[in-house]
């Protein structure tokens, strides 16, 4: 999509400073002309310098004291808004003294987007075990959102790609975990959100939820396990009756070829790397992470931090690219909602 100069600009976190948000953030600046939306970052912006010359890009910076100074400066150089870091930054090496302002980061662009101040939010990569260490008291990014924006427990995590856009119902808990997590009520819950946001966030009139199974075949008539019998499939019927188009459950070995994805619009998978694996094997490099079920618009690149390669110069910025440009179009399909 083109630039939508109607919007207010993007928030864009630093993410973990020691890794690769600040390199595909300067850029993807370097990149506007792509079609992107105006975004600014928040971020300490001496890093940000020393950054830019160890990589040897020319990006000005524009400091700036609000989200309404952006749009001014978005043409000529990349604006920045103050957070200051606790400990100098060396590539590739977390200091989990940093961590407070990463999180301070998340809550002002929240902050922002609350008050209609920018259209959307861009996060980038943290690092959970640092932000851990750092005392950061949430599971990552999806939960903090949610308790930021007061919608603890409806927020849903979707992966998108061009062709494909994948939920896992259970996230970042061991498979074990997941399976026992596994209810049908956390599946409609889920299918509940992923077809209004298809709705609203999408532009999808009629939305199609395919539903995988959990089990080689989809548990092949109780032979491999009876949890598409005893939960997922009573979970389908329930969603149909809600008048929501979903089907299933399929056998997830033959939901993913280009044939099937033709006939939905997203997959409802049980656990997190039967939705991932997927959606990274079609696109690495285009998926988007996006938070369903909050007043705000939140999307990411879908991918880490990639210490082994932060200030090196090789950091793709395309899926941060992708995460710009979708939460734009998310945020004018709202607002023309």
């Amino acid at each position: 999509m083109a630039a939508d100069t109607a919007l207010p600009p993007i928030a864009l976190t630093m993410g973990e400073p020691a890794g690769i948000g600040g390199e595909i953030a300067l850029k993807a600046w370097l990149r506007r002309s792509e079609s992107l939306p105006r975004f600014f970052l928040i971020d300490d912006p001496d890093r940000l310098a020393g950054l830019a010359g160890r990589l040897g890009l020319v990006v000005p910076l524009a400091e700036i004291a609000s989200p309404a100074e952006a749009a001014g400066h978005f043409a000529t150089a990349l604006p920045v808004l103050r957070q200051t870091l606790a400990a100098r930054v060396e590539p590739g090496r977390p200091d989990p003294i940093n961590a407070a302002a990463v999180a301070a980061a998340i809550a002002r662009a929240v902050a922002f987007a609350m008050a209609g101040e920018v259209a959307a939010v861009v996060t980038n990569p943290i690092h959970k075990q640092v932000m851990a260490e750092g005392g950061f008291g949430f599971p990552g990014h999806t939960e903090y959102l949610a308790h930021l924006t007061g919608h603890d427990g409806r927020e849903v995590m979707m992966l998108a790609a061009p062709g494909l856009r994948v939920v896992p119902v259970t996230v970042h808990v061991g498979l074990l975990d997941a399976i026992g997590a596994l209810d049908r009520a956390t599946i409609v819950a889920a299918g509940r959100v992923s077809a209004a946001a298809l709705k609203l966030d999408f532009a999808i009139a009629h939305p199609r939820l395919a539903v995988a199974g959990l089990n080689p075949h989809a548990g092949e008539g109780g032979a491999m396990g009876r949890e598409e019998i005893d939960i997922i499939a009573p979970a389908v019927a329930e969603l149909r009756t809600a008048g929501i188009d979903a089907f299933g459950p399929l056998p997830p070995d033959t939901l993913f070829h280009p044939e099937a994805r033709a006939g939905y619009d997203a997959v409802l998978c049980m656990y997190h790397d039967q939705a991932l694996i997927p959606l990274k094997t079609v696109d690495f490099h285009g998926g988007v992470n996006i938070t369903l079920g909050l007043p705000i618009v939140r999307t990411s690149p879908d991918h880490g931090t990639a210490f082994e390669i932060a200030g090196s110069g090789r950091a793709n910025e395309a899926s941060l690219m992708a995460a710009l440009r979708l939460a734009a179009s998310i945020a004018a399909n709202r607002l023309a909602h």
